[in-house]
């Protein structure tokens, strides 16, 4: 009598079907040459955005970084930090840039990481971290003091500055502001890019493929409940998706509230002027648990700390009241002694008029 094995040897043999090999091969060589020309798209795509977006502005190499940066005007000095996942050059399209520029000497950095900065990895790149490195380059710039105008990541950045050396720092702007530690759902995913070996994969292939499907959604959800601002968009996507951006975009996702809960355990130690701007409809950073819970917690320890809330306008702050910010920074330079003397339009064309012999 055939056992149930001996029948099935009979049933294989006899209908010519060989048992089921290779599978996990096939699907392994497919997944390999999608990855492959993932790798390379995205290396062509990066090439390219690089050539047609060449840097704009300066290097200085500082503490062994090398960081690039966009400075005009003169003046008292405003420092802009920008926020994660972005670069300097989002001052200029936000019209922030302009509006301080025309009285002030302004320096936007990219920060490490971003744009055309490094940022190695041997350092842990804090707030903290951050704000030493780009305080020893305002030195090499021979600055010996400013107003630091922060945004979103940003203005962790600029507190620890304001922390670390309130002799150096006149005044702080912050903008949409990430202040107190918070439970958030998507750093899982952000972080994904700066985990090692594997993240390093991921950064060069799939991330900036999927995070170029995302970003519609993603810029549509800053600036909600605004439409997206036309400026904005003349910002090239592919500079915030190349590999090494995404991994300190990552790597900044994943500390965001580490770092939160580190620097609000001082913030009653801050001496310097505070002007706090955002919007009553951002969707990214909710006012209450962040800057008006900052005011709060400023004013409470004696500090001196102004709240703006913008009525109907979400993260992109900057965007929708760039003179804002520029009166809020004017705000602090007359606090500090630093006034600014403001020309109408006709006295700046009679002026200029004067100085061409006209």
């Amino acid at each position: 009598m055939k056992t149930d094995y001996d029948l099935t040897r009979m049933t294989t043999r006899d209908t010519g079907a060989a048992p089921a090999r290779g599978g996990w091969q096939a699907k392994a060589l497919v997944g390999g040459l999608a990855l492959a020309a993932s790798y390379f798209y995205v290396r062509a795509r990066t090439a390219q955005v690089e050539r047609e977006n060449p840097p704009r502005g300066r290097f200085i190499e500082v503490d062994g970084v090398r960081l690039h940066y966009i400075e005009r005007g003169e003046g008292p000095v405003v420092v802009l930090l920008h926020g994660n996942g972005i670069v300097a050059n989002d001052f200029e399209t936000s019209g922030v840039f302009d509006a301080l520029s025309e009285r002030y000497r302004v320096i936007a950095f990219d920060r490490p990481g971003y744009g055309y900065s490094e940022r190695p990895r041997t350092t842990l790149w804090t707030p903290d971290a951050q704000a030493r490195l780009l305080h020893h380059a305002l030195q090499e710039l021979k600055v010996d003091s400013s107003i630091v105008v922060g945004h979103s990541w940003g203005t962790m950045v600029a507190m620890a500055m304001g922390l670390q050396v309130p002799d150096f720092v006149r005044g702080l702007v912050l903008l949409s502001g990430y202040y107190y530690p918070t439970v958030r759902m998507d750093v899982p995913i952000m972080a994904q890019p700066a985990i090692p070996l594997v993240g390093d994969v991921l950064r060069y292939t799939v991330s900036p493929l999927v995070a170029r499907l995302l970003w519609p959604l993603m810029k549509k959800r800053v600036f909600s409940p605004m439409k997206v601002s036309e400026r904005f968009n003349r910002l090239p996507v592919w500079m915030m998706l190349r590999p090494k951006q995404l991994r300190a975009s990552g790597a900044e996702a994943a500390m965001m509230a580490p770092a939160a809960m580190s620097l609000a355990k001082r913030y009653g130690q801050l001496r310097v002027p505070v002007q706090i701007l955002c919007g009553t409809r951002d969707r990214m950073l909710m006012p209450s648990t962040h800057s008006e819970h900052l005011h709060q917690t400023l004013e409470r320890a004696g500090r001196d700390s102004e709240l703006q809330l913008e009525p109907g306008v979400g993260h992109m702050v900057h965007y929708a009241h760039p003179e804002m910010v520029a009166r809020a920074v004017d705000a602090i330079a007359a606090q500090v002694g630093e006034p600014v003397t403001l020309r109408s339009p006709r006295a700046e064309a009679l002026a200029r008029a004067g100085e061409s012999g006209v």
